[in-house]
């Protein structure tokens, strides 16, 4: 019963609906670890696409070119430089670029 303590009614003190309410949650819980993840790369990947184009890419001849360029960099890095360092960003797009 303290599992789900603070949610509403009977939800938080009747036994069969807690538990199921509970149980529930856990599915939720489950779902969503893997959801976030989905969802930070796409993040990721607008902030990325929002960049290139800036220099004259897109994302796809982006990451293509860098591939080519032998340059291994997580989609992660390249969003936070793109976002909080313009100027490293430009360096790894024009070292893509040739």
């Amino acid at each position: 019963m303290s599992l789900t303590r603070g949610n509403f009614g009977g939800r938080a003190n009747v036994w069969t609906v807690a538990k199921n309410t509970w149980e529930k949650g856990l599915q939720y819980a489950y779902r969503d670890r893997k959801n976030k993840k989905r969802n930070f790369r796409a993040l990721w990947i607008q902030r990325i696409n929002a960049a290139a184009r800036l220099e004259g890419l897109s994302y796809s001849q982006l990451m293509g070119a860098l591939k080519k360029a032998g340059i291994e960099i997580n989609r992660k890095v390249l969003a936070d430089l793109a976002m909080n360092q313009p100027q490293a960003f430009k360096a790894i797009v024009e070292k893509a670029k040739h």
